[in-house]
């Protein structure tokens, strides 16, 4: 791990350098449109579907509305969109061929709702803020969920497209669970947001690892692995194989670093280090966080390069390329 760990030391000297990467279609190629160190309010995103994500949550902030609202509203673009194989309508079903969905939200007073192994509704981060607004709990699943999310007006629908449920189809042939790095890995939309009043929220929803077991849940919908927002410090998402990230409990990990003097960047690579560290065969895998502080920085980092972010601000939309360990 020497070389690994010198890579690591001479990234985090250099961290004000880091989240130069490329820039998305809408922004002139070489040109950075969002200073790493942004004014509020804005809104950074996993994943280039993160892109169209933004532009709703910036509808949103730009009119002074609320961080809580912002995402929300974002993260619905991909749910809806049977082109993002990895959210909401079109996702991939597990090894049974069932579509199960699984998202999570908090607020900047740290009230939080989760819904997992979802199926049948098509927008479960709308689910997870009911649960939080209108119910004791944090977290409904299954059977359960779904009785909540009809309760509350959601109706019912076939989540599984004829392109997903092809592509399962093929898959069953071989039954051959070997998830592809940075493709069917990236199966999550993570979004924060700072908004006019210096909140912060965020949410995160996924449809989970194409062909996983039936009953699987990864981070995605639990609090403090998949998400996490404090709102006197800052805010983390996460993707990847998200059984790392919670065991390390990775986004509370990466805000508690950022408590502890940490730009955004350095928490980043301070939380994947320690997951290597502990993997060895780090390189088999993808992990990697996304923050965002109290005033405004973001930043990143993951362990395989190819994950990239969504970062919009009054000063434009940019699609980031993450450092990370490998090259």
């Amino acid at each position: 791990m020497t070389s690994k760990r010198a890579f690591l030391k001479y990234s985090l000297a250099g961290a004000s350098t880091l989240g130069a990467g490329i820039l998305s279609r809408v922004i002139a190629k070489e040109k950075k449109a969002v200073p790493s160190h942004a004014t509020k309010p804005i809104v950074i995103s996993t994943w280039e579907h993160g892109v169209a994500a933004n532009q709703a949550a910036w509808q949103v902030l730009q009119h002074g509305g609320k961080a809580i609202d912002a995402v929300e509203q974002g993260v619905r673009v991909p749910e809806a969109d049977p082109n993002v194989r990895t959210v909401g309508l079109g996702g991939y079903p597990d090894r049974e061929g069932n579509v199960t969905l699984d998202a999570c939200i908090m607020d900047e007073q740290q009230n939080a709702g989760s819904v997992a192994c979802l199926q049948h509704i098509k927008h479960p981060i709308s689910v997870a803020r009911l649960v939080m607004e209108k119910t004791p709990h944090v977290m409904l699943v299954g059977e359960g969920a779904l009785q909540f999310a009809k309760a509350q007006g959601f109706k019912e629908e076939n989540l599984l497209t004829q392109q997903a449920e092809a592509d399962w189809r093929e898959w069953l042939k071989q039954s051959k669970y070997q998830p592809v790095i940075n493709i069917e890995n990236h199966d999550t939309i993570g979004m924060l947001a700072l908004d006019n009043n210096g909140d912060l929220s965020g949410a995160c929803t996924t449809s989970g690892a194409a062909y996983k077991m039936a009953g699987r849940v990864g981070d995605s919908p639990i609090i403090g692995a998949g998400l996490y927002v404090d709102n006197e410090v800052g805010a983390a998402t996460a993707t990847g194989m998200g059984e790392l990230m919670i065991k390390t409990v990775g986004c509370h990990l990466v805000v508690e670093m950022m408590r502890q003097g940490m730009s955004p960047t350095e928490a980043c690579m301070a939380a994947v280090e320690r997951i290597a560290d502990k993997l060895g065969d780090y390189q088999k895998f993808q992990v990697g966080f996304l923050a965002l502080s109290k005033s405004g920085e973001y930043g990143s980092y993951c362990i395989q390069p190819g994950f990239n972010y969504a970062v919009t601000a009054k000063s434009g939309t940019e699609l980031i390329d993450a450092k990370s360990i490998l090259s």
